[in-house]
Order: structure tokens, then C-alpha cells, then sequence
């Protein structure tokens, strides 16, 4: 098997760690609503591959996440008078039966976001401590894009080249004041004031 490799936007061979054995992290929903075909896409695409690389008596361990809290999600739930967690798993469940009426195999794991917060905080504290990234003296933890230096490579982009990871929606200035450069992007958010205690860790 033949696939792209965007790093070198080249097409090369698949050549697994260990051998007849493949490990795909697809990223997943971030359950704030209900899904649309472009949410799908990436299922179905994925779906496609991992149904061909175990036709081809490949191992496959699939894993694809569930985001279920981020700022949106606290955002509409708190406008809708319901938990943020009775939320995200309402819309968690539309997206699993979407899934399953396209006929899309289920991953091998799916972890939920929130039930990996304690090694969510150690990978950061790792990051920190090897120079990759810093607090902001306010509770918010940034990437530092300047400590990596082939940041970009893998889509072949240069750092002078780039903008904000945010998009417009999502800056807002009194965070963004924490950041030694705006190409920096959020690892950890602090709590703010508004939002529900049972979201804070």
C-alpha cells in the first residue's frame, strides 16, 4: 500500500513500526452540536482505509476521540440552562448514530476528553519543563511554536508565514495579552468566573 505523505508531498510505501500492525488516532468530534457531512467526511475517509488495510490482513488498532468540553460546548450549554455534560453526550449520541447509519466502523477505543484530564495536566507539565511551553502567569498554558524548530514541516509551511491559530471568533484580547507570540496556541485554559465548577480542574 501506497499513501500520501504530506510531510514530503510525496506517495510512499506504508511502512508500519511493526510490521503487520497499523495504529491510526483519528481526531473526533468536539460534541457541541449535531453533525453535518463535513464533520462525517473524515470518518467515512478513514473508514474506507481501515477496512482496506485489514482486508489486507493488517492489524488495526483505531482510536478516535471524543472532545466532550471546550469553550463552546460550556458557551451553549450555559445559554440552554442544561450541564455542560448532559450536552456533550446528547450530541456525543447523534454523532454515534450518525456513525452507524453510514455503517462506519466503530474505533477500538474512543476516549473522552474528560476522561484524561490527569494526563492531559502531566503532558503539559512535561512540556513545560523541556522548553516547549509556558504559563502565562494567569492559568492559561501556550505552545511555543519558536522551541520546535520545524514547526510547520509536515505541511510544508514556514513560521514567517503564518498567522494566529485562533480563529477571529475565538480571540479574545485580555488571553491573547499572555501570549509571547500570537502563532503560540493554547494547550490549557483557565477556568473563567462564568463557567460551572464541575469544568474547572
Amino acid at each position: 500500500m501506497h499513501l500520501y505523505d504530506s510531510k514530503t508531498a510525496r506517495v510512499q510505501p506504508l511502512e508500519s513500526v511493526t510490521p503487520g500492525e497499523v495504529g491510526i488516532y483519528l481526531c473526533g468530534a468536539t460534541v457541541q452540536g449535531s453533525p453535518h457531512v463535513g464533520h462525517l467526511r473524515s470518518a467515512v475517509a478513514f473508514d474506507a482505509l481501515i477496512r482496506w488495510l485489514r482486508r489486507g490482513s493488517m492489524n488495526v488498532l483505531y482510536v478516535r476521540n471524543v472532545t466532550d468540553i471546550d469553550d463552546k460546548i460550556l458557551m451553549k450549554s450555559a445559554e440552554a440552562g442544561v450541564p455542560w455534560w448532559a450536552w456533550a453526550y446528547r450530541f456525543e449520541r447523534e454523532f454515534t448514530q450518525a456513525y452507524s447509519t453510514l455503517g462506519v466502523l466503530p474505533p477500538t477505543y474512543e476516549p473522552r476528553a474528560t476522561g484524561h484530564i490527569p494526563d492531559q495536566i502531566a503532558l503539559v507539565e512535561r512540556l513545560i519543563d523541556r522548553g516547549h511551553a509556558y504559563s502565562d502567569g494567569a492559568g492559561n498554558v501556550y505552545f511555543d511554536v519558536h522551541s520546535q524548530p520545524d514547526y510547520g514541516s509536515l505541511t510544508r509551511q514556514r513560521l514567517v508565514d503564518m498567522r494566529t491559530t485562533e480563529d477571529d471568533s475565538q480571540i479574545e484580547a485580555s488571553i491573547e495579552a499572555g501570549k509571547r507570540d500570537p502563532r503560540d496556541f493554547a494547550l490549557w485554559k483557565s477556568a473563567k468566573p462564568t463557567e460551572p465548577a464541575t469544568a474547572k480542574w
